[in-house]
């Protein structure tokens, strides 16, 4: 847990580094080490994340603010992140199922497209 506290609570645990995996999942480090998997596919349904249905705008998700980021400033809650997703051992880590953007950055023509 982090020693961070805010009005005198200590804050959870916060994303270190995110991989996007198959099925709009999100493969989490938290800064107390444990690895999670988020399900983003529920939120696809609303209006907030609906944009991220689009493959290519979902796999350029990045860490920011101990939470994760896409383009169009679309973020979420790092605490609901770690509440909400499933803890995994390195073990059940399926490396072939990286999103294919994981495995090669984007060209910077192709970021640019992704951020505008």
């Amino acid at each position: 847990m982090s020693d961070k506290m805010i009005y005198g609570e200590p804050l959870g645990p916060r994303v270190t580094e995110v991989t996007p995996i198959d099925d709009y999942k999100l493969l989490l480090l938290f800064d107390n080490g444990e690895r999670r998997v988020f399900d983003v596919k529920p939120l696809l349904e609303t209006e907030a994340f609906k944009s991220l249905c689009n493959k290519q705008l979902f796999n350029s998700v990045k860490v920011a603010y101990g939470s994760v980021l896409w383009p169009q400033e679309i973020d979420y809650c790092p605490d609901t992140l770690y509440m909400e997703s499933a803890p995994v051992s390195e073990e059940k880590v399926d490396y072939t199922k990286l999103a294919s953007s994981e495995r090669k950055p984007p060209k910077v023509a192709e970021q640019k497209a992704i951020y505008d």
